[in-house]
């Protein structure tokens, strides 16, 4: 579940990060970046979430 759901926050995380920086017509470096960030706070929150289902 812990493995799950860290796997659809890093993809909403990134893609949603992606999509941000895009929308405000950034550099593809920029697009590249924000979605890293993403990713990160994906995990996160996919961490999170599968801490508390697993309670």
């Amino acid at each position: 579940m812990r493995k799950l759901a860290i796997l659809v926050g890093t993809t909403l995380g990134s893609y949603g990060g992606w999509a941000i920086a895009d929308y405000f017509g950034w550099s593809f470096f920029a697009c590249f970046i924000v979605s890293g960030v993403g990713s990160v706070v994906g995990v996160w929150a996919g961490w999170k979430v599968a801490m508390k289902l697993e309670q």
